[in-house]
């Protein structure tokens, strides 16, 4: 009954910029803390960036800083991640998630979160 779906994913080359979305369906997605994960072949999964439920804070790994973006349409029930200048090293499926946790946990550890089906980024030249 709860979905997310991601969407924006593609080919682009180093230096390019992509915007991905998350839509949730059968609930309101502003409650939730939201996070964006990726996960590279042969690579854990990790935290990419999340925004929290009600004053929006966000949080950023260290890698992504300065490049991608998180933002939230409670209007359209969707969160984005604007990427720019993205590098080879941002290759990754990347997922969305929805959690009660406070954002910031979510990012480190996210227990108890519902997924999306994830969408393929790849950058390459």
């Amino acid at each position: 009954q709860l979905q997310l779906v991601e969407s924006g994913g593609g080919l682009v080359q180093p230096g390019g910029s992509l915007r991905l979305s998350c839509t949730a369906s059968g609930f309101t997605l502003d409650v939730y803390a939201i996070g964006w994960f990726r996960q590279a072949p042969g690579k854990e999964r990790e935290g990419v960036s999340c925004i929290s439920r009600s004053i929006g804070s966000t949080y950023y790994a260290d890698s992504v800083k300065g490049r991608f973006t998180i933002s939230r349409d409670n209007a359209k029930n969707t969160v984005y991640l604007q990427m720019n200048s993205l590098k080879p090293e941002d290759t990754a499926v990347y997922y969305c998630a929805a959690s009660r946790m406070a954002a910031q946990a979510m990012c480190d550890i996210p227990r108890g979160a519902y997924w999306g089906q994830g969408t393929q980024v790849t950058v390459s030249s």
